[in-house]
């Protein structure tokens, strides 16, 4: 082939056939069609034009009798007859009746994309698969059908769904009898009972029986995404994964519980969650009868009976009964993430992570607590919930008898016993019991925040401190009091609140003895022995043991008050005083006292009333003993012991731990300052 492409490369034995190539480059075509205008390349293909207007088709087969507007198409339709197929490919032996087929091919291994979409520069292997991607641009979709004209980019999309209005299943399993309604499907479902995986990975070396399959695994190691969501822009691998993402804008969720009418984004969710109802577990074990919903999850139990671990970690030296938790496992040492959310970005090690993390886009949360009706994003969650209702501690100390729910917990806790604390920081030396409390301890030093809110974008150093965050935004609050059924976020919120009824104070104060149900409250109180009193007013300089006196105490100054009532516009620096305002527009006073017949608007004054009659004083001072019906008064009575006056004197600074003493001393200053004394009351008032 003597004359050679200076554009492409590509080689031609005529010269005649380089120049007509070479205007595929310059995009020239100087041969009109005098009928429709229509302008070509080569005069051979105007010839052939031609015959579309003149129908003339003068090349006939003799065997059948079908005619053709050339020779070349008679040709490749007689191999039809004699079966012969007289291009082969020398990559993998595939024999082809047609150039053209064998042309395009071939491109399958060499990976040659030749056609390239003017429009957004992607590039294709045959002009056909360019002509159908050019209609996502133009949004033309010329195959309708005819029985609910719904609209297709290719009439092969048309054929197939025409299939779901005949509910036709042509192509039928020999083996199983099982019917589809493609030929393709068929083929494909063939190879479950064959086994055969003709498509090796060439990067890891993983089998598949479709080259389709082998496409979507290589695309793990490219990184290629070529399916674009048109709405935010995002990249996926499949084109059936960009469905399932569409969703979230949708908000659809087309898979239906018929049993709780619970929604699901997609069928494998839904599947999981039916076997909640259904209590179906299948796979059972024949030598301790436990029973699983999954095979593998039966597979996975047999080895605990067998103790086979086969599979030993080159690093550490751990052993696993299963080679994929071994290659879970060599992700911790290697930091190797393969497992990519679409939506976000974030990578994990497993694809189970994933799976879990995606429910927090999809909002689904298919685990749902039979007792309190509480839903969870895992299982496992859900497990450790029902052991709250359960009170099960199964897990128990051998050192100090005290039980535990995880046996995870278990193991941090004898590590009290032990004293052992392998884990040394680098940086300041710090030791540390766990590995993990080593890594959180270094963030310190690096400033690291990688776990980010989606909601707020707020940053985190630790994925725990996260997902407590997130449950803000969803308002899940999983942990419930079994005695008074108040709900918390967090179980240690839960564990400290339940003091309140067991009357358990842990925390013991070394100077004087005093105990305390938090680690915080002792904290304040020592600084009643070491007079500390970190919260400094930046505008008058004043002191305080508690941040929160500190807030109260500048509202002072700024004279903030953000909540207005819309009926008389009054202001408010708190949401509740707001609330407790409104009711004096309703007239509301829904909390009726049974003793004395005394209405009020707010069930908290009714309880207070109520103490009145019982004279019961439940609010005690920790340090004195002194005790009081509400906690408003026990605050104020605190002020005496920790010296804190945070009401100050504007003229002379002098401070007070009640404003009306204050109110009181003002009238001291001269009667010109009446201005000021009503400027106070008005702060005060709320």
């Amino acid at each position: 082939k003597p004359y050679i492409c200076e554009v492409c490369n590509k080689a031609f034995t005529q010269l005649c056939t380089l120049k007509a190539h070479l205007r595929t480059h310059t995009k020239e075509k100087p041969y009109v069609c005098d009928v429709c205008y229509k302008t070509f390349s080569a005069t051979c293909n105007l010839a052939r034009h031609l015959r579309t207007h003149t129908k003339e088709k003068p090349y006939v087969c003799d065997v059948c009798g079908q005619a053709f507007t050339e020779g070349g198409s008679l040709t490749k339709h007689l191999r039809s007859h004699t079966k012969e197929k007289p291009y082969a490919c020398i990559v993998c032996g595939k024999k082809f009746a047609a150039r053209g087929i064998f042309t395009k091919h071939l491109r399958i291994h060499t990976r040659e994309k030749p056609f390239a979409c003017e429009i957004c520069g992607k590039k294709f292997a045959t002009r056909s698969t360019l002509k159908v991607h050019l209609r996502i641009h133009t949004k033309e979709k010329p195959y309708v059908c005819e029985v609910c004209e719904t609209e297709f980019t290719q009439n092969s999309s048309l054929k197939e769904h025409l299939k779901l209005h005949a509910n036709e299943k042509p192509f039928a399993c020999e083996i199983c009898k099982r019917a589809f309604t493609q030929a393709g499907n068929l083929r494909r479902h063939l190879l479950i009972h064959t086994k055969e995986k003709h498509y090796e990975c060439e990067v890891c070396g993983k089998k598949f029986t479709q080259g389709g399959n082998l496409k979507k695994h290589s695309r793990i190691h490219t990184n290629e995404k070529p399916f674009a969501c048109e709405i935010c822009g995002k990249k996926f691998t499949t084109r059936s994964i960009l469905k399932v993402h569409l969703r979230t804008h949708t908000k659809e969720k087309p898979y239906v519980c018929e049993v709780c009418e619970t929604e699901f984004t997609q069928n494998s969710s839904l599947k999981e969650h039916l076997k909640l109802h259904a209590n179906e577990k299948p796979f059972a074990c024949e030598i301790c009868k436990r029973a699983f919903t999954q095979a593998g999850n039966l597979r996975r139990h047999l080895l605990i009976h067998t103790k086979e671990k086969h599979y030993e970690c080159e690093v550490c030296g751990n052993k696993f009964t299963q080679g994929g938790n071994l290659k879970k496992h060599s992700r911790i040492h290697t930091n190797e993430k393969p497992f990519a959310c679409e939506i976000c970005g974030k990578k994990f090690t497993t694809r189970s992570i994933l799976k879990v993390h995606l429910r927090i886009h999809t909002k689904e949360k298919p685990y749902v607590c039979e007792v309190c009706e509480t839903e969870f994003t895992q299982n496992s969650s859900l497990k450790e919930h029902l052991k709250l209702h359960a009170n099960e501690k199964a897990f128990a100390c051998e050192i100090c008898k005290k039980a535990f729910i995880q046996a995870r917990t278990l193991k941090r806790h004898l590590l009290i016993h032990t004293k052992e604390k392998p884990y040394e920081c680098e940086v300041c030396g710090n030791k540390f019991a766990q590995g993990g409390n080593l890594k959180r301890h270094l963030r310190i030093h690096t400033r690291e925040k990688h776990h980010v809110c989606e909601v707020c974008g707020k940053k985190f150093t630790e994925s725990g401190n996260l997902k407590k965050h997130l449950r803000i935004h969803t308002k899940e609050k999983p942990f419930a009091c079994e005695v008074c059924g108040k709900k918390f976020t967090e179980s240690g919120n839960l564990k400290k609140h339940l003091r309140i009824h067991t009357k358990e104070k842990p925390f013991a104060c070394e100077i004087c003895g005093k105990k305390f149900t938090t680690k915080s409250t002792i904290k304040v109180h020592l600084r009643i022995h070491t007079k500390e009193k970190p919260y400094v007013c930046d505008v008058c300089e004043t002191e305080f043991t508690q941040n929160s006196s500190l807030k109260e105490h500048l509202k002072l100054h700024a004279n903030e008050k953000p909540f207005s009532c819309e009926i008389c516009k009054k202001s408010f620096t708190q949401a509740g005083n707001l609330r407790r305002h409104l009711l004096i527009h309703t007239k509301e006073k829904p909390y009726d006292c049974e003793v004395c017949g005394k209405k009020f608007t707010q069930g908290g004054n009714l309880k207070y009333n109520l103490l009145v009659h019982t004279n019961e004083k439940p609010f005690a001072c920790e340090i004195c003993k002194k005790a009081f019906t509400n906690t408003n008064n026990l605050r104020r009575h605190l002020l005496v012991h920790t010296n804190e006056k945070p009401f100050a004197c504007e003229f002379c600074r002098k401070g007070f731990t009640r404003f009306y003493t204050l109110r009181r001393h003002l009238l001291i200053h001269t009667r010109k300052n009446l201005m000021s004394v009503k400027k106070v009351e008005k702060i005060h008032s709320k």
